[in-house]
C-alpha cells in the first residue's frame, strides 16, 4: 500500500509549460482530499505557480502537497503559506562552467536549432536548463523537434566530459537539465522520505521520463515504485484509477 503519490509535471500532469486543466486539476484535489501528494519537476518555482497552484483551491487541501521544483533541487511545503526548506544553488563559479560547456556541446553535436524563441539556458538558482527551441517555444513546435530523445540524448552524451562533476538529466519536450552530482529527483524522493517520514517503499511515482538518461529516471533508482505515462490522458486514467482504489479502501487511505 502507497502513502505518498509522486508525479512529474511537464508531460505528466501537463503539456509542456501548460497550466493544468480542468479534469486534472479536479482529480488533483480529489486525490489531495485522500492521499499525501508531491510533484518534482525540472521546473522553477514561478512555473509551479502557474502551472499547478493558480488552478487548485487555496485551502488548508493544500497541506497534503509538497512541491520540489527543478528536480528535487528545492522543497516547498504548505502550513497556510508556502515556504522553502532547502535550496541546493549554484556558486556563480559553477554556472559559468556549465554554460560554457553547454555552448561548446551543442556546436559540437550539430544540432543547433534554426529557430527558437526566448532563451535557450535558463537558470534557475539550483538548476541550469537548456531548452532546444528557446524557453517560449510553441508546444507543436516542441513536440516534433526531438520526440524520441535521440538529439538531446547526442547532446547529454558530447555534454557528460566536459561537466564530469554534475548530473545531466533529459526531460520535458527539449530540455536538459544539469544539476550537482546526486541532486536530482532520486534526491528529492529521499529528502521526501527524510521530511515527511514516509518510506519509499510506500511512495509511488508516476513520470513520462523514466527511461535511462530521462530525469524522471533517478526516482525510480532511488526505489520508489514507478509507473510510466506517454502523456496527460494516461495520467488522468492512473489517478481515477487511484481514486476508486483509495474509495473502495476508506480506513486505509492508502494506494496498493
Amino acid at each position: 500500500m502507497k502513502k505518498l503519490i509522486i508525479f512529474d509535471l511537464d508531460g505528466t500532469l501537463a503539456e509542456s509549460k501548460l497550466p493544468l486543466d480542468a479534469a486534472m486539476a479536479a482529480l488533483l484535489v480529489r486525490l489531495l482530499e485522500i492521499v499525501k501528494v508531491a510533484m518534482i519537476s525540472g521546473g522553477a518555482w514561478p512555473q509551479f505557480e502557474k502551472q499547478v497552484l493558480s488552478h487548485l483551491p487555496q485551502d488548508g487541501r493544500l497541506a497534503n502537497l509538497s512541491i520540489l521544483p527543478t528536480c528535487g533541487t528545492k522543497f516547498y511545503r504548505y502550513d497556510g503559506t508556502w515556504r522553502s526548506l532547502y535550496s541546493e544553488d549554484f556558486s556563480s563559479d559553477e554556472k559559468k562552467s556549465i554554460v560554457a560547456a553547454l555552448n561548446k556541446a551543442l556546436a559540437l553535436s550539430g544540432f543547433e536549432a534554426a529557430r527558437h524563441w526566448g532563451d535557450l539556458i535558463e537558470d534557475r538558482g539550483s538548476q541550469l536548463t537548456f531548452s532546444a527551441l528557446g524557453q517560449e517555444a510553441p508546444l507543436a513546435e516542441k513536440k516534433k523537434w526531438d520526440p524520441d530523445f535521440a538529439k538531446r540524448k547526442k547532446i547529454q552524451e558530447t555534454l557528460a566530459p566536459l561537466i564530469p562533476g554534475f548530473s545531466i538529466q533529459l526531460g520535458g519536450s527539449t530540455s536538459i537539465d544539469i544539476t550537482r552530482p546526486g541532486i536530482d529527483k532520486g534526491y528529492g524522493v529521499r529528502k521526501l522520505q527524510e521530511l515527511l517520514g514516509i518510506p519509499i517503499r510506500d511512495m509511488l511515482f508516476v513520470g513520462d521520463a523514466l527511461f535511462p538518461g530521462g530525469n524522471d529516471y533517478p526516482a525510480q533508482q532511488a526505489g520508489a515504485a514507478s509507473i510510466a505515462v506517454r502523456d496527460p490522458n494516461e495520467t488522468r486514467l492512473v489517478i481515477e484509477t487511484m481514486i476508486r482504489c483509495l474509495e473502495n479502501d476508506p480506513g486505509d487511505r492508502q494506494v496498493s
